[in-house]
């Protein structure tokens, strides 16, 4: 069954399928998307959410709990599905400055949230307004890889004595994102296909004063706050202020589909997946009906693994009967 449902700019359409429709599914650890699903559904206040969350929390079996109380929804909006990847950065720090630990995390300023926008990410670097605030939760050792824990949003500061300490998204300066990859082929330095998260650290740290200019043209500025509630051997907190896991969580744009719903994907790619996964996160990029970012855990080897997904594929998400079952208009009915 399908219906429409006119939008702001484009039509966005919604089918009803059967399990049977879904490609894997009989295959999948649903008893691990189950567990996934049971640790944020009691956040989700409407009512029908709020029952099959007390099911899921007794069940026994975890596929037959889908089946019997959701419908697949495929939600369309006009855009070809695209699956990316992310991590949760670990970088090397330390609790207090050193000539190694030179590069300050910093929490959030006063009159960042209170003038916006506020200053450049330029400004904030190099005119001295964050010194001698104690505004530093941590320093780590390389400017790069600090960089892009801005563009995660979250990470873990692994410091001298062994210790974690975990920072989480603390706010930011207002000032438009401006990708620096892209920026790189605008110049000419590579082509589209080869612009990748390792590929621009390594050119920034082969051309180091080329290379700090070219941080310095992303305008954004992202500040951190210390998660102190969160174990070190739990995944950071997403969007619904849980952990999340990994190869089970994404990020998807709240506007097509509800936070803490499952979501079948089938992706493409050079390493295909079908797999249950609870929608748990979201991001600034991740727009659309048939968009999401796959969480691949912390440190460098999810952190390997997230940057070469950038694959095409679809999603469906799992909805309580009635509730899929009202976005299609009387006529489909």
């Amino acid at each position: 069954m399908a219906g429409t449902m006119s939008a702001a700019e484009t039509e966005t359409t919604y089918e009803i399928l059967d399990f049977a429709d879904l490609d894997g599914w009989a295959g999948d650890d649903h008893a691990a998307a189950l567990k996934v699903f049971a640790e944020t559904c009691g956040d989700m206040n409407a009512p029908d959410w709020t029952s099959l969350c007390a099911v899921a929390r007794e069940t026994d079996d975890a596929r037959d709990f889908f089946e019997l109380f959701f419908r697949p929804v495929l939600i369309s909006d006009g855009q070809d599905g695209l699956f990316t990847g992310y991590f949760e950065p670990e970088l090397d720090g330390s609790e207090v400055p050193s000539q190694q630990f030179r590069y300050p995390i910093y929490r959030m300023p006063v009159e960042a949230n209170e003038t916006r926008p506020w200053l450049t990410r330029r400004e904030i670097l190099t005119s001295g307004v964050m010194e001698g605030r104690d505004l530093e939760i941590a320093w780590v050792d390389d400017p790069v890889e600090l960089f892009f824990l801005q563009i995660q949003g979250s990470g873990r500061i692994r410091l001298p004595d062994g210790r974690h300490l975990r920072v989480g998204y603390g706010g930011a300066n207002g000032q438009p994102y401006n990708s620096i990859g892209q920026e790189l082929v605008r110049r000419g330095t590579f082509e589209a296909h080869q612009v990748s998260a390792e590929r621009i650290k390594d050119w920034v740290r082969t051309n180091p004063l080329e290379g700090e200019e070219l941080l310095y043209h992303n305008d954004s500025y992202v500040f951190f706050r210390e998660v102190n509630e969160v174990p070190a051997d739990r995944g950071p907190l997403g969007a619904m202020n849980r952990s999340i896991t990994p190869m089970r969580s994404i990020a998807v744009d709240p506007a097509f589909i509800p936070l803490g719903a499952p979501v079948w994907i089938e992706k493409d790619g050079a390493e295909p997946m079908r797999r249950l996964m609870i929608a748990q996160d979201t991001g600034s990029a991740i727009k659309g009906a048939q968009r999401a970012d796959i969480f691949f855990g912390t440190g460098d080897t999810a952190g390997q693994r997230a940057g070469e997904i950038k694959d095409t594929g679809r999603l469906l998400v799992l909805l309580p009967i009635q509730r899929a079952y009202a976005l299609l208009p009387e006529s489909v009915l």
